[in-house]
């Protein structure tokens, strides 16, 4: 159990809270690249409890600001974008691209007021169909040289969805291996060849039994964790009782990401990003090491499940997530449908917008949890006594990035007295045939 205060210390995210001054030292998915060509030319994005204003200014530059004017607060999601930045429709006061204004027409000729009002304008970079942005005080970090960013961007794809729940309890579903032979529970195997674009759908590493079986007959697997220079690499093992074990690579980055098999040829990086103390967003770069990703499918697919211009899912609390009692009874251990996405959601919503831990008991299937929670305490501490901010984990410079690289996210089955020379073969056989440089 967890005290209430130590709850709230890890899950609070405004600007002035410790875990709000943590996750604002990162890089944080504000937006998806496509968010920016549809009809609306400045695009509201909801971050970390700031609400902002994002738009490509006439030279194709990114900028992110405040969302409302300082004059009286209308909003500059419907500013004009002009040359040298972006005016208010309201009384025509512009702004450039760090915030600070230098038009307000209605006031006098020679009036000065304008140099004296500034909006927050924050950093930005934008990789593989994802913008980034910087909220936090002093240099960004680097990004390290991971497999989603090194990719070509024929070789990624980007989307998102949101979620009705604070981001860490949403984070933490990614790091809780054993649940994926429950919750994920099918009780009868697609065909694998079919599977293409879907978490779960292909068959166990090189061999021709589907995922979906080997989750649902091994489902008490030994989770391994081991701290790494990006965060954790978590290690779980099936014994298959044939002398043979699987074992699957997953891992997770701080603070708030994680990498994991997708299937053979793919992986997911995906970040868990707040909106505020009670919504996230989930942001994810599916990356191939093979074949160039069909985006068309992808996307055509996960639209199934979402509503734009928010990306909010089509299953929620307000229809139970679609929930089907034969199919539970026949098809899925939920009855809530093929998407396994739409699965964990119920999970993490259902514990409410805000999980309460004090009434939690956690396993020792919870170990990457636990571990995680101690390096975001940790984290916090180091900032309230006065750290730089370069001394948390993963801030590095752009040298110390190039050498932190994958992170290797893979299913393998093997002898068992072999299974850690295994994965590192199959991983190694699959960086060496892809047709992007992926190598370690």
């Amino acid at each position: 159990m967890m005290s209430q205060e130590k709850n709230r210390q890890l899950t609070q995210v405004g600007a002035g809270t410790p875990g709000g001054r943590l996750l604002r030292q990162y890089w944080m998915p504000a937006a998806l690249s496509e968010e920016l060509e549809g009809e609306r030319p400045v695009i509201p994005v909801h971050l970390l409890g700031e609400k902002l204003a994002l738009f490509r200014n006439q030279e194709g530059e990114l900028v992110l600001m405040e969302r409302h004017c300082p004059h009286r607060g209308a909003d500059l999601c419907f500013g004009r974008i002009e040359a040298g930045g972006i005016r208010c429709p309201f009384h025509g006061w512009k702004f450039n691209n760090s915030g600070q204004c230098t038009e307000q027409p209605a006031e006098p000729e020679n009036s000065r007021m304008h140099r004296n009002i500034r909006v927050a304008s924050y950093p930005l970079r934008e990789v593989n169909g994802i913008i980034f942005a910087y909220l936090g005080t002093g240099e960004p970090p680097a990004l390290p040289d991971f497999d989603c960013f090194r990719a070509p961007s024929s070789h990624v794809f980007a989307f998102k969805g949101l979620w009705a729940c604070n981001w860490l309890q949403a984070l933490e579903v990614g790091i809780d291996p054993a649940h994926a032979s429950f919750l994920h529970r099918f009780l009868q195997d697609e065909d694998p060849e079919a599977g293409y674009g879907r978490q779960f759908r292909d068959s166990a590493a090189d061999t021709g039994i589907p995922m979906t079986r080997l989750l649902r007959e091994f489902d008490r697997p030994e989770i391994r964790v081991e701290d790494t220079d990006y965060g954790m690499r978590l290690i779980t093992l099936r014994d298959l009782q044939n002398g043979q074990t699987h074992v699957r690579l997953t891992n997770q980055i701080f603070p708030c990401a994680i990498t994991i098999p997708m299937s053979n040829e793919m992986t997911i990086t995906q970040w868990h990003v707040p909106v505020d103390n009670e919504n996230c967003y989930w942001f994810s770069l599916f990356t191939s090491f093979g074949q160039p990703v069909d985006k068309t499918t992808m996307r055509a697919q996960r639209l199934k499940e979402h509503t734009l211009p928010d990306y909010a899912p089509l299953r929620n609390r307000h229809n139970n997530y679609g929930y089907n009692r034969q199919e539970q009874e026949t098809l899925t251990w939920t009855g809530m449908g093929l998407d396994i996405n739409v699965h964990d959601q119920w999970a993490c919503e259902s514990m409410g917008a805000l999980q309460d831990r004090t009434r939690e008991h956690l396993g020792s299937t919870d170990q990457a949890i636990i571990r995680h929670r101690r390096k975001l305490v940790a984290a916090m501490q180091q900032l309230a006594e006065g750290a730089e901010p370069g001394s948390l984990p993963l801030q590095v410079d752009e040298a110390r990035a190039k050498t932190i690289k994958g992170p290797v996210a893979i299913d393998a089955i093997a002898a068992s007295t072999d299974w850690e020379n295994a994965w590192q073969a199959r991983d190694n056989e699959r960086r060496r045939a892809c047709p992007w440089d992926a190598g370690l």
